[in-house]
């Protein structure tokens, strides 16, 4: 153990460690860098698929709110040729 204490003690070694150290966090950094940027690009990809939900569901209200209200109605814009 002492030959541990004695060669972090050393210049060159504690520089060595220290090199180390700031490689390893770079690394780190690095890694968590591009973990972010995967969930953003799920969370881009979800909002695209509500956003293209709520466009259809928009466009199912809206003919649904256009629909004839009874069979006389529908008549009507049959022989009118707006069906």
């Amino acid at each position: 153990m002492r030959w541990i204490a004695a060669l972090l003690a050393s210049g060159p070694a504690r520089k060595a460690l220290g090199l180390m150290l700031t490689v390893l966090t770079i690394a780190l950094f690095l890694m968590n860098l591009r973990r972010a940027g995967e969930s953003a690009g799920r969370l881009a990809e979800r909002l695209e698929t509500v956003e293209k939900i709520n466009e259809a569901q928009r466009q199912m209200l809206d003919a649904a709110s256009r629909r004839p209200r009874d069979r006389d109605e529908l008549a009507q814009r049959l022989r009118d040729g707006e069906f």
